[in-house]
């Protein structure tokens, strides 16, 4: 990786463009999310997400069984500009799930009760670092990715086809692949509306 810290930052964009070829290899895209999941920090160590990857047919399955779900509840007149979003992420390399293992996160408010109702906030947010890491480390690689949130509407489904565990929920979806185009400019609020400093 020769980008610095906030140049990586400053980069990471959504791609809604993307195709089926990858600038890097398997190993690589393997490596960097095994990275991530190994060092991204999570309360009390928990160490509750869970991340599968999907390349190839299963890659194109996951799109399939969200287009299948969607037919069903999206009204047919409204289907083909939802149809034409499920395919651009379809026409991607591959897809990251990302889960949370709530076996854990029960596990850990029995043994701190006193802090029971912010391990499922602190989990969530934790997942949040490790989807932000992932898709930053990716784009570095040359890769486009988005953030898809199609849970828990296909949850059932892809529990059954990976035969995921029970107890693992579905939190995000993250296709990527080499970009075909640009994202559009990034819009800013004033930082000042933002951001306050006392000394």
């Amino acid at each position: 990786m020769s980008k610095n810290f906030f140049a990586a930052v400053k980069d990471r964009r959504t791609y809604y463009g993307i195709d089926k070829q990858s600038p890097v290899s398997d190993e690589r895209i393997q490596e960097i999310i095994k990275d991530a999941v190994l060092h991204t920090p999570s309360s009390f160590n928990s160490q509750s997400a869970r991340v599968v990857l999907l390349l190839g047919d299963n890659h194109d399955k996951l799109w399939d069984i969200t287009k299948n779900t969607l037919s069903k509840v999206v009204p047919p007149e409204n289907f083909s500009a939802t149809e034409q979003k499920i395919n651009s992420f379809r026409s991607g390399y591959g897809t990251v799930l990302f889960f949370e293992d709530n076996s854990v996160i029960e596990s850990l408010q029995q043994q701190f009760a006193l802090y029971k109702d912010n391990f499922p906030i602190w989990a969530e947010q934790s997942n949040g670092m490790l989807q932000y890491v992932i898709w930053t480390a990716l784009e570095i690689e040359g890769l486009g990715v988005s953030l898809q949130h199609y849970n828990p509407l296909i949850d059932d489904a892809v529990r059954t086809e990976w035969k995921i565990p029970l107890n693992w929920r579905l939190v995000a979806q993250m296709p990527f692949g080499k970009p075909t185009a640009s994202p559009d400019e990034k819009q800013f609020q004033p930082i000042e509306s933002r951001f306050k400093i006392f000394k």
